[in-house]
């Protein structure tokens, strides 16, 4: 079985890690580089840093608190926000960045991902989508869930896969922040139609949370988090224990 990957989120906005419920009301957390750090050396597999405003704002990512956090871990690091061009995924990729991950800016510009596939590696390409349900379909979402596209989801993260995405996280907005449990409906239909690695994020509550994901959808390579990581509420190396106590591999 492949080892599944545990990975905290940092929600950066104007310097701060925070995080909200369904995208919204957003609460002040902790300092990035100080939580990027303890994450670091607390058992975390990787790290995901989103820019959440970047794109909604029309600006760049900010690359000066990146870079702090880039020095500080020792862990595979992902970075996100406000990426529009492949000179946005130059940028962050020089500041200590291993993936680039790309929301708004690949539905902007679909051609942003095999351009970006192509010149750095489809292991480099991470396609984030924003989905929630609207009307009993799975719509895509942009600039950090303000926007309904009224792209189909399924038909987008297929497009993404096939022009060079080498992963997928699924965001979804209906779980997001509510801990009662990751969407699982919406994952192993994403899980159907790709076979890159698929992150899934929103909705963990707790360690039974984790250990019904992977049970459930074998397909599912990692499980993304943040609010019960940031309070506390579940230990990564705790959650590690858990998981391979019921017989899920992980790295330890």
């Amino acid at each position: 079985m492949i080892t599944k990957r545990i990975i905290p989120c940092l929600d950066v906005k104007d310097g701060r890690v925070v995080k909200g419920v369904n995208f919204l009301g957003l609460n002040d957390v902790s300092d990035p580089v100080k939580l990027a750090q303890y994450y670091s050396e607390n058992g975390a597999d990787e790290l995901v840093f989103y820019d959440i405003t970047a794109s909604a704002e029309e600006r760049a990512l900010f690359t000066d608190i990146l870079t702090r956090v880039a020095e500080t871990i020792f862990i595979p690091l992902t970075v996100g926000g406000g990426i529009n061009t492949l000179a946005d995924f130059d940028r962050v990729l020089k500041c200590g960045a291993d993936k680039v991950s790309v929301n708004s800016g690949a539905i902007r510009n679909p051609e942003l991902i095999g351009g970006a596939a192509k010149r750095y590696g489809d292991q480099c390409v991470v396609l984030s989508v924003d989905v929630k349900r609207v009307n009993g379909e799975f719509h895509v979402f942009a600039k950090g869930g303000r926007e309904d596209t009224g792209l189909d989801a399924l038909d987008w993260i297929r497009r993404g896969v096939d022009a060079g995405a080498g992963e997928i996280v699924l965001n979804s907005i209906d779980t997001d922040g509510v801990k009662r449990g990751f969407d699982l409906e919406m994952l192993r239909a994403v899980c159907e139609i790709v076979g890159v690695p698929v992150i899934a994020s929103g909705g963990a509550g707790g360690i039974p949370d984790f250990i019904t994901l992977f049970r459930e959808l074998p397909k599912v390579d990692a499980g993304l988090a943040a609010s019960i990581f940031h309070f506390g509420e579940v230990g990564i190396s705790d959650l590690k224990q858990a998981l391979f106590e019921a017989g899920i591999t992980v790295r330890r």
